[in-house]
This record gives structure tokens, C-alpha cells and sequence, in this order.
């Protein structure tokens, strides 16, 4: 296992294609200079030892060297040990509504972020407990299993978008019945499951999907995300609005927060309903909820004793330095005895 400890140096890896870009520019600035003083064949003649090749191999050893002196600064970890801990918490799944009106930007960004934001910040606050992600729209679909790993909890909740799961709807209910299998029977750990959806199931059976968690021991809170005014669904190309989706006669689809489904499966499973749309709110409701159930204590597996590994990436880049000091930019003396190319011929030689 292994971590990113300064996630921010990434950005500098931006720097390479601005290096190699200002390289081609200086390249053909030289070529045209050189045109200007004498013809090629001519200068062929006047730099016989001059490589062509070489000058590019030590860009290259300039660039992997930046290379490594970026990586060394975002400084990778390994964990070398995976070692068994007693933790006290509660097992949480998160469901997150994938489906396309959770395009619509009646709350910014828009529904789906600020789901992802609402969970965001959900995780922030929690200290040993469990988390485990569902995404789901005409289907659902298992993104996380439980874990304690919350750096990959935030990892696979920003990769939600909707366009992972084809068959579109919002199939609460298929949720709430993937969410019962993500629980350990073993541990009996208090479970709680929060929905972030603006409402709008398409699929039914909700109620018994909702008493079947109920009897499983699963308390369901549910978050609405959009607003009952609501708004058009954006379709977008390149982050720029092409047109706004529309129904079979033409017209333009307004979708609209619709908070009593939510507020019946929450009623059925002894959960409540909380309004997404001020996130500290969101946040203070959901901490006061969890303050108030039970913990139970479970063993959780987890990489410890993590190592830098700066040291190899820096080491690389004096490595390659040194590479392109002592390469120099005339032909090899050797390799052109070996004529590998057969220039001798070509010369006449």
C-alpha cells in the first residue's frame, strides 16, 4: 500500500511538456538561423562531429530527471506492515444517486457535486468508523466496500459522474437492497445508510426494500439534494451547455427536488430526513446522528509503519544529470567506425 504524501507538487509535472514544447520552438529557431549563415551540405561540413541525435537524448535525460525531482517532492510512502487494530465505530454506507437529473444546477455546482461534497465533508469528520460507497441510478452499483481507508473512500467518490452506470432512473430500491449485502453478519456492527438523492424513483418497491433493511438492523437517513422549484437537465460538451434535455414532445425537462419518498424510507427504517442544501448543517446533523449510536468494536486491517521514498526519486535525478553532463553533443568516435548506418558509402568515403 502506498500513499501520496504532498499530492500538490503533481501540478509541477506540467512543467514537462512546457520544456519539451520550449525545445521544439528553440529547435526550429536554430535550424532557421543556421539556414541563414550557410546551405546544409555545407554545414555538414564545417560540424562533421556534430551529433543530431544527441542533443535530443539529453533533453530526454533533462526531462526524467525533472521527472524524478517532482516525484521525490510529492514524496511516496509505503506501508510495509499490515497489522490487525481494535477500532470502535459504525458501519456507514454512503448511496449516492448517479442518475442524469443530478446534472441539474438548481444547487451549485450541481446535484452530484454537491452530494460528493456532502460526503466529502461526512467522511472528514468521522473518527474510526466504516464507510462504504454505492452508486446507483436504473441500476446500483457497488463503488466501495466497507473499509477504514478513507483516503480511498475520496478517491472512489470523485470518480462518481453519470455516465457510469448505462441504464439511467433512480432505483432507490436496488440500493437499499445492495446496501444490506455490504454489512458483516460476524461482527454485528450498528449499520446506517445515508441516501443523497433528489427524490425522484422511477423503479418502485422502495417500501419493501426499505422494511427489509429495517429488519436487517439498518437505519436509513436520507439527504435531498436539489431544490422544489428545480431546474433543466444541462447536456454539455467540453463543459460548454449544448441544449437542455428534453421529453418525447419537445419540451424542456424540469426536474424537482421530491422529498417524500425520502422521508418514507427514513420514517420506515427509524432514520430521519435532513436537507442537503447547507452543507455545515448537513455535517452537524449527521455528526449528532452518529454521537447517538452505540459503537461496537471490530478488528480492521491496515498498513502501518509507512517509509518516504523520496530518497530513490532524487537519487534518479542526480543519476540522470550526470548523464547529460558527461554526454556531449559531437558523434561518438567508435560508434562511427562501426558505420552502422553505412554513411561511409553515402560520403563516399
Amino acid at each position: 500500500m502506498f500513499i501520496l504524501e504532498e499530492k500538490i507538487y503533481l501540478w509541477l509535472l506540467l512543467l514537462i511538456p512546457a520544456v519539451f514544447l520550449l525545445y521544439l520552438v528553440f529547435t526550429i529557431w536554430q535550424k532557421r538561423a543556421r539556414s541563414k549563415f550557410a546551405k546544409p551540405g555545407l554545414l555538414g561540413h564545417l560540424t562533421p562531429n556534430r551529433s543530431s541525435f544527441k542533443p535530443f537524448l539529453k533533453l530526454l535525460f533533462i526531462l526524467a530527471a525533472l521527472a524524478s525531482l517532482i516525484l521525490g517532492l510529492v514524496n511516496p510512502k509505503i506501508g510495509s506492515q499490515l497489522e490487525t487494530v481494535k477500532r470502535e465505530g459504525v458501519d456507514i454506507v454512503f448511496a449516492v444517486d448517479v442518475s442524469k437529473s443530478m446534472l441539474a444546477e438548481d444547487i451549485a455546482p450541481n446535484r452530484l457535486e454537491k452530494s460528493k461534497q456532502l460526503v466529502r465533508e461526512i467522511i472528514g469528520n468521522l473518527g474510526s468508523d466504516r464507510v462504504g460507497i454505492i452508486a446507483y441510478a436504473g441500476s446500483a452499483f457497488p463503488q466501495l466496500p466497507i473499509t477504514t481507508d478513507y483516503g480511498a473512500a475520496e478517491m472512489f467518490l470523485e470518480s462518481l459522474n453519470t455516465d457510469m452506470l448505462s441504464s439511467q432512473g433512480t432505483a432507490i430500491g436496488d440500493a437499499i437492497d445492495l446496501a444490506t449485502g455490504f454489512f458483516d453478519d460476524d461482527q454485528k456492527t450498528n449499520r446506517v445508510m445515508f441516501i443523497l438523492s433528489d427524490g425522484e424513483d422511477h423503479e418502485g418497491n422502495v417500501e419493501d426494500m426499505a422494511q427489509q433493511a429495517a429488519e436487517a438492523g439498518i437505519r436509513i437517513f436520507t439527504i435531498g439534494v436539489g431544490t422544489t422549484k428545480g431546474g433543466p437537465i444541462p447536456m454539455k460538451q467540453n463543459g460548454v451547455v449544448q441544449k437542455y434535455k428534453e421529453n418525447n414532445q419537445g419540451e424542456t425537462v424540469i426536474t424537482k427536488l421530491d422529498p417524500t419518498i425520502l422521508q418514507e424510507i427514513a420514517e420506515e427504517t427509524n432514520g430521519e430526513y435532513i436537507d442537503g442544501d447547507v452543507t455545515s448543517e448537513v455535517t452537524e446533523k449527521v455528526q449528532e446522528v452518529l454521537q447517538n449510536i452505540e459503537k461496537t468494536e471490530f478488528e480492521a486491517k491496515q498498513f502501518a509503519d509507512y517509509k518516504s521514498q523520496f530518497q530513490w526519486f532524487i537519487g534518479l535525478a542526480i543519476f540522470l544529470l550526470l548523464m547529460d553532463v558527461f554526454i556531449l553533443e559531437r558523434k561518438t568516435s567508435w560508434v562511427r567506425k562501426l558505420n552502422l548506418f553505412n554513411e561511409k558509402r553515402k560520403t563516399g568515403e
